[in-house]
């Protein structure tokens, strides 16, 4: 490994390889445990390639199990699908297919404002930019909470930039 260019030490492969096999491990004491929510909604939606031994089990002890949530991982998919390939046309069987899932909510907010969700898939403009500034200026003005005033925040924003 060090003649094609490993730099680090025997301790880090070997540490490595430990943390892996631990994550490989799919022990009773592991499958016997209930997962949280999170780490449900984390695995269901992770992809396959990207999951553990031990996080694969539970994927298939979750779909024998719960059927519903199978369904509802489908759902979120098909969603991420849609604004992907920016396929607005399949936005209305979508939200039929959602209505009656665990995904219900969701949908129904869509349902709501489904002009501005279409307007979301097809437009090129994007409000990310912006977000991003106003994030740094949240967060210099946070930086100096009761030390400055307009003037300083300006100095201080046109510095940082």
């Amino acid at each position: 490994m060090k003649t094609q260019g490993f730099r680090d030490s025997r301790r880090v492969v070997s540490e490595w390889a430990t943390r892996r096999k631990r994550a490989d491990k799919a022990d009773a004491e592991s499958l016997n445990r209930i997962p949280s929510v999170r780490t449900i909604a984390r695995v269901l939606t992770t992809t396959r390639d990207n999951l553990t031994k031990c996080e694969t089990v539970t994927i298939a002890a979750i779909e024998g199990g719960i059927p519903l949530l199978v369904k509802t991982r489908d759902i979120i998919a098909d969603f991420h699908r849609i604004i992907r390939r920016k396929a607005e046309n399949r936005l209305a069987s979508w939200i039929d297919r959602a209505r009656d899932s665990l995904f219900s909510s969701f949908c129904n907010g869509v349902a709501k404002d489904i002009q501005a969700v279409r307007a979301a898939i097809v437009s090129l403009w994007s409000n990310g930019q912006t977000q991003g500034q106003i994030t740094k200026l949240k967060l210099v003005k946070r930086q100096m909470y009761g030390r400055g005033k307009l003037d300083l925040l300006q100095a201080r924003l046109i510095g940082a930039t």
